[in-house]
Order: structure tokens, then sequence, then C-alpha cells
């Protein structure tokens, strides 16, 4: 039988692989745009995305783990992956950093649900939606920011 983490983890890496779709241009806007002159720690969030992406697998397979065939829950873990996943190609294919942070805010808001419903079956899943409930308002706030300055 194949453990619960790889089967979680390799759709994970699908779907990122499947949902990653930008063009040169795409990257050329996104590059160019007008970042706070306070975020210094550019290069190191795809590696907090790649911690962040970890806890969550992670936690949906204690989940399962806990509570096989909890379908509603993968459901949901999956819809916050595909959030989180079409933050940058929102904001590149709408040209819209509002749009970005609207994605943002229902990604937060879905993990926010996520730990509700985590919390009574498995703490230690709650626990590790914790990176991603801490990382996302900063992330959606840094977009909010940007709007200004790349009006």
């Amino acid at each position: 039988m194949i453990p619960t983490w790889l089967v979680l983890g390799a759709i994970t890496f699908l779907m990122a692989y499947l949902t990653n779709r930008l063009n040169g241009r795409d990257i050329r806007w996104f590059n160019q745009l007008v970042r706070p002159r306070w975020l210094t720690f550019e290069r190191a969030i795809p590696f907090i995305w790649i911690f962040i992406f970890t806890t969550l697998v992670a936690s949906a397979t204690l989940v399962w783990d806990s509570r096989p065939n909890n379908w509603l829950l993968m459901g949901l873990y999956l819809l916050l992956q595909l959030l989180i996943l079409s933050y940058t190609p929102v904001i590149c294919k709408l040209r819209s950093l509002e749009a970005g942070t609207f994605v943002g805010i229902l990604g937060f808001v879905l993990g926010l649900v996520i730990a509700f419903l985590v919390f009574p079956i498995n703490n230690g899943a709650f626990l590790l939606l914790l990176p991603y409930l801490l990382w996302s308002p900063i992330g959606t706030l840094v977009t909010w920011l940007m709007i200004p300055l790349n009006r």
C-alpha cells in the first residue's frame, strides 16, 4: 500500500506543475512590479512556500490517517492548494494586484475554516496549518501594499 503522505505529496506536486502556466510576458510584468522597500526577503519566499506546502501535506496526511475517507476535508485542502497556486497566475493574467489580494484573503479564510474543522480531529494537523495561517496574511498584506506603488 502506498503511504498517504506520498499520495498527497504527489497530488500537490502535480497540481503545482499543472497550474504554473505563466508565459515570459507574464513573468516580466510580475518582476517589474514595484515592491515595498522593506521587502528584503523576497528571494526566500519560494523556500517559505515549499515549507508551507510540506506542512499542508503533513497536516492533510494526519487528518486522512485519523479519519480515512474524509473526502470533504481533503477537498477543502485541495481547494486551499488551488487558491494558493492561483495567486500569481491570477495577478499576472488579470494584471491586477487587487485580484491577488482577494485570492489571498479567500485562501486565509479557507485556511481558518480548515483549521477549525481539523482541530477536533488531530491537534498535530492543526498545528501544521499554523505556518500557512501566519504567512498568508503577510503575503496578502504585501500584495495590498503594492497596489498604490503600481498604479
